[in-house]
């Protein structure tokens, strides 16, 4: 398993080619693009189509989970992680989905924490289970299945968020929790991309404000209250985008439409405080985030 870290304390800038400005000037058609620079390792996977604006405050480490084979990414890019080592705990997960992320292998449920990358205070060790909760993937097994390596890689702990077993999972009379459900749409939307289309994903919980947190498990982990996905769609038809927004709660929710949960990824932004698809050109950024058109996006 190959692990790439930038460590940093401000925010920095990889388009979904690999390159990048490492300049540390601004581009003027993009002047919130993440940066590469000296402080942050020159790493140019942060200037990638799917990675958000970097925290500008705190200690945050961005992990890159790259893969031995570049078969499927020309950079070998799985899937990234913000992490706040100051709250021990995931800010997001991002990632790229296309045709060539599907294939036959399934889980491989072997869960581990990355001692790689991540010093003992700076994730919560004891808790190789969410009490209460289930271990709630960001970057879904069900989404990387074409290698065993690209698999095993999504139970690292990084990549893990509490989450509630009726938000996240299944029973056996066939209810589906609204986050799979979101998962499973998200993923019929990839299925149907032709052979250069690309979905650009970010995911995550809310962690940054007491009030969107539900509590802390043995006053320490976080357990977010909400949880949410901004997805970018690359097509020959250009850009679309939107969001998913839903508040955690221990119930099915069978009767709530995914379109009720739907929203322009530029209220998403406010919700969050997040910049999503900062590396975007700015006037592209703009257009696809405040447009949203529930009728290109089928099943909600």
């Amino acid at each position: 398993m190959l692990l790439s870290v930038l460590t940093f304390t401000a925010c920095g800038g990889d388009d979904d080619e690999g390159d990048g400005n490492q300049s540390g000037q601004v581009d003027k058609k993009n002047k919130n693009a993440n940066i590469p620079s000296a402080a942050n390792g020159y790493n140019k996977a942060i200037r990638r189509i799917e990675f958000p604006a970097l925290k500008k405050t705190g200690k945050q480490k961005v992990i890159v989970y790259r893969m031995t084979s570049t078969s499927y990414d020309k950079d070998g890019v799985n899937f990234s992680v913000e992490w706040d080592c100051d709250k021990r705990s995931q800010r997001w997960t991002c990632y790229q989905m296309h045709k060539g992320y599907s294939g036959k292998y399934s889980r491989e449920s072997n869960f581990f924490f990355d001692a790689t990358n991540l010093n003992s205070n700076e994730y919560w060790g004891e808790y190789t289970r969410f009490p209460g909760y289930d271990r709630g993937h960001i970057c879904p097994s069900g989404d990387r299945t074409a290698s065993k390596e690209m698999n095993a890689q999504t139970f690292v702990m990084t990549n893990m968020q509490p989450q509630y077993g009726e938000f996240n999972g299944y029973d056996k009379s066939g209810n589906n929790g609204l986050w799979l459900r979101m998962e499973n749409q998200l993923r019929k939307w990839a299925d149907k991309l032709s052979a250069t289309d690309t979905i650009f994903v970010c995911k995550g919980g809310t962690i940054d404000s007491e009030t969107n947190i539900i509590t802390r498990i043995g006053g320490k982990l976080i357990v977010p209250k909400y949880f949410y996905m901004a997805i970018l769609r690359k097509s020959s038809f250009g850009y679309a985008g939107m969001a998913f927004w839903s508040e955690q709660t221990n119930a099915w929710r069978t009767n709530e439409t995914l379109g009720s949960h739907a929203i322009s990824i530029k209220e998403l932004e406010a919700r969050t405080g997040i910049d999503f698809f900062c590396n975007l050109p700015d006037d592209v950024e703009a257009q696809v985030e405040k447009t949203f058109n529930p009728s290109v996006w089928s099943g909600l």
